[in-house]
């Protein structure tokens, strides 16, 4: 039945890129700090929470452009790159919250960690970045599928640090 779902999603996007819906690629990370076990997330015009991603650039590989967006919204730089998480579809998230059906974008997301905590966003268009528990993260993520695709990833995050052991 699951499958069935996933066909006929993917057939609506067709459909809706064949009426001229703009296909765009994009790029970015969830991005673990090793001391904590919290997870990256950044604000958006209109108070949006989502993961760091953007735009694959002319003459960028999706890597490239992951990495770069992360330092762009939130100011990161210290990155250890551990994979490849998976890609998947969404509208781009328009006025009110609401999908933009003028724009389909395909989002491949990375797993990074880092030890850095200092967060200094460098894009005045993300004004801020927090560090999330990760249980909380899903639930603080404005775009449904942004949230689908986290909790389906769960399980192939690190371990949450045991700050006892010390």
């Amino acid at each position: 039945m699951e499958l069935l779902g996933v066909f006929n999603l993917s057939l609506m996007y067709n459909l809706i890129y064949m009426a001229g819906a703009k296909y765009t690629e994009s790029a970015g990370g969830v991005v673990i700090n090793v001391d904590s076990g919290d997870v990256l997330v950044v604000e958006q015009p209109n108070k949006v929470w989502s993961l760091p991603k953007g735009h694959i650039g002319k003459n960028e590989d999706s890597l490239t452009t992951a990495k770069r967006e992360i330092f762009e919204e939130a100011g990161v730089t210290e990155l250890n790159l551990v994979q490849e998480l998976g890609k998947y579809k969404r509208f781009r998230i328009g006025k009110y919250t609401k999908d933009d059906e003028n724009e389909i974008k395909s989002i491949r997301l990375y797993l990074f960690t880092t030890d850095q905590r200092h967060l200094n966003p460098i894009d005045p268009k993300h004004p801020e970045a927090r560090w999330v528990p990760r249980h909380e993260v899903a639930k603080l993520l404005t775009n449904e599928k942004d949230a689908e695709f986290f909790s389906s990833v769960m399980d192939m995050l690190p371990p949450i640090p045991d700050t006892n052991a010390k």
